[in-house]
């Protein structure tokens, strides 16, 4: 039996098993604190603020590790492995730092905090979690969002200036249609397509997006086939060049009700 003069005897520590279960619902952050009010306890503030901070970078190398992590590997992996693992190492440095005084602490039948008041701790720590977790969503999202739009302002400048093309059918001569085609309408839509290309490979690509730009990549090219299509059409006039550039109208035409 430990002797009652033990420097714990005073004490309202928290136990390893409170510790490991705060840290199972609230991640490193919830042990931090706790192992901060311990060291607090034990006249050891310093080691509690560092136990804090160590808490805190550990909690950020992980969730951001975790956002690195491709979405289709995650989905593979049981939603409590990680939680697992993380509270399963903190229960062992608890146990190294804490292990003696705890243990003692409780043999001699020495105050803890309850469970219930850990687990508490535990779901402050996760609401804080997700909260800054939504916020970083909501941050790296509007930054995606800005890249994106701005790519897509050019698209649509493209988009304009090209269809120009169609209100000088009627009014200039063949020759200055076919250079605005090989000059403007066609230069045009090959740029459109390679800013197609490059949204693809923003990181984090909202789902919605990619089925978006999957529609405009197709209307690109159908744009870039109409093209050609008109400019031998101008310069041989012939029945078959005729049939198909009215098919590609048809189909961006189904393409562009897709869109809205």
């Amino acid at each position: 039996m430990i002797a009652q003069n033990s420097t714990t005897k005073d004490l309202k520590l928290y136990s390893q098993k409170s510790i490991g279960l705060a840290s199972f619902i609230g991640g490193p952050l919830a042990a931090g604190y706790l192992i901060k009010e311990n060291y607090k306890a034990l006249n050891q503030g310093e080691k509690g603020k560092k136990a804090l901070i160590i808490s805190i970078i550990a909690t950020v190398a992980i969730f951001g590790t975790i956002f690195l992590i491709p979405e289709s590997v995650m989905d593979q992996v049981p939603n409590m492995v990680i939680p697992a693992i993380y509270t399963g190492i903190i229960y062992l440095i608890v146990d190294k730092i804490h292990g003696t005084i705890l243990n003692n602490h409780d043999l001699n039948n020495y105050p803890f905090y309850s469970g219930w008041r850990a687990a508490g701790i535990g779901l402050i720590s996760l609401v804080i979690l997700i909260a800054i977790i939504f916020a970083s969503i909501f941050l790296i999202s509007d930054e995606i969002y800005d890249t994106y739009d701005a790519e897509m302002e050019q698209f649509y400048k493209n988009e304009e200036v090209s269809l120009l093309f169609y209100d000088h059918l009627n009014t200039e001569d063949d020759l200055t249609l076919v250079n605005e085609i090989d000059n403007i309408s066609i230069p045009k839509w090959k740029e459109n397509v390679e800013i197609i290309n490059r949204t693809n490979s923003i990181e984090d690509l909202p789902s919605e997006l990619i089925e978006q730009n999957k529609k405009l990549l197709k209307y690109a090219k159908l744009r870039l086939e109409a093209f050609k299509l008109f400019k031998n059409l101008i310069i041989y006039e012939t029945d078959n060049y005729n049939i198909e550039l009215n098919r590609v109208h048809n189909q961006i035409d189904v393409v562009i009700q897709s869109l809205y």
